[in-house]
């Protein structure tokens, strides 16, 4: 055990799981402190016991008094990916009096926000359905709202009056404004350590900002349009940013270089983000493909053309084995993004899907869509396992919390539902 291991004090030591592994919690210095083991390949039939041994072997903070504890969560981990969930319209919150442009969960999906023409953001607990914070102070819409995951303390809005607003999530004072963008903010994102914060504009430049002094870090130009999308790999070492001039931009965020510029759509770009390992880049188009590109080289490795319209959301599962595709045609699919082999299609909707999402167990995928139904479908078999009614214009929105237990759809109706778990195991 090395020494910066020694002496640590325990406390809930394994607070949190996902699919993508378990998340240890310790004290070291007075701080607390957190810690992920990946667990990308557990299945229904891994050996707990075997694993254990395994994480044992390479984690010094997992003790022999733990190991029971390990194996708890080993087994429930599994237990979540042993079966499809049904859920239940547990509340409908009237959020506000114009109309929704965005909604986003915090990481354990306790609270959510939502973004609106109104100009206004408001945070919701999301088992009460209460408001909990009004954050104003933006003069016009606001398109792009963000919790920084995984901390969960501060929320990002972009506006279309040019600015970034970054809020205390605890007390909805306003800590920094950030100026500097000549046109409307269309995305943003923090980085996975939460310094830093991404946002994209119509200016057809991003920006990145220090989250702690509120201050311009870097401007990132190479695109020649808008900005629509942009996304940090999960070590923060990369940002994507996706533009209308049908061309996706990798950028190192250390030294603020321009590392790729990936051109190959014949269409503006809808979505873009890395897998999890930070090796591959997917895209999606409105060129009517998707496709995937090597973030080491800038290579196009393959084009997915399973649509007969406009991409208009792509996303990988949480261990990057596996991509999602939303088209305006009314179908999504599912391809293996190592074979690129179409695995499964989504057939049911009556209208264009514009958002999709795996769940945290990588077994399920949410699709919202122009019909006023939101859709929970088998990875496998693309058979539809359930369809979310109640709103009454069309979903724009739709996401699963951390746990996988609870959804929110967001609508047109300036609604949002909130979907709980009937068989949590």
């Amino acid at each position: 055990m090395n020494s910066n291991v020694c002496g640590l004090n325990f406390i809930n030591c394994i607070s949190v799981f996902c699919i993508l592994g378990i998340i240890l919690e310790y004290k070291q210095g007075g701080y607390i402190k957190t810690k992920s083991i990946d667990l990308l390949d557990l299945t229904s039939d891994t050996d707990p016991d075997e694993l254990v041994v395994e994480i044992q072997q390479s984690e010094p903070l997992i003790t022999q008094s733990r190991v029971e504890q390990v194996k708890e969560l080993i087994h429930r981990l599994q237990q979540k990916q042993a079966h499809n969930r049904s859920f239940f319209l547990q509340q409908e919150v009237h959020v506000h009096l114009l109309p929704l442009t965005n909604v986003a969960f915090n990481k354990s999906g306790s609270r959510f926000i939502t973004g609106s023409y109104d100009r206004r953001c408001r945070v919701w607990d999301t088992t009460s359905g209460q408001q909990l914070l009004s954050l104003e102070g933006h003069t016009n819409i606001v398109a792009a709202v963000a919790f920084n995951i995984p901390y969960g303390d501060k929320i990002a809005t972009g506006s279309f009056d040019r600015t970034c607003k970054l809020w205390c999530a605890q007390t909805g004072s306003c800590l920094h404004t950030l100026r500097g963008h000549l046109a409307e903010i269309r995305c943003l994102a923090f980085n996975p350590q939460s310094t830093l914060v991404a946002t994209g504009s119509t200016d057809a430049s991003a920006k990145l900002w220090d989250v702690k002094r509120g201050k311009e870090v870097a401007t990132l130009k190479g695109h020649s349009a808008e900005i629509l999308s942009l996304c940090f790999n999960s070590v923060g070492s990369q940002l994507v940013t996706g533009s209308s001039d049908q061309t996706l931009a990798v950028w190192d965020v250390a030294t603020e270089r321009l590392v790729h510029m990936l051109a190959g759509h014949a269409g503006e770009i809808s979505n873009a983000q890395f897998n999890w390992d930070c090796s591959l880049i997917v895209s999606g188009s409105l060129d009517n493909t998707c496709k995937l590109w090597e973030a080491v080289s800038g290579r196009c490795v393959a084009t997915l053309a399973a649509h007969t319209e406009e991409v208009l959301d792509v996303c990988f599962d949480s261990t990057g084995q596996l991509v999602a595709i939303a088209s305006a045609d009314g179908t999504a699919s599912v391809f293996n993004a190592a074979t690129y082999e179409c695995m499964a299609r989504l057939e049911g909707h009556e209208g264009e899907i514009s958002k999709i999402c795996f769940s945290p167990q990588g077994n399920t995928i949410l699709t919202a869509s122009s019909d006023k139904t939101a859709r929970l479908w088998d990875v496998q078999t693309g058979g539809c396992l359930q369809i979310l009614t109640g709103h009454t214009l069309e979903i724009f929105s739709c996401a699963f919390n951390y746990e996988g237990d609870t959804i929110i759809t967001g609508s047109a109706d300036n609604t949002c539902q909130i979907w709980r778990c009937k068989d949590e195991p």
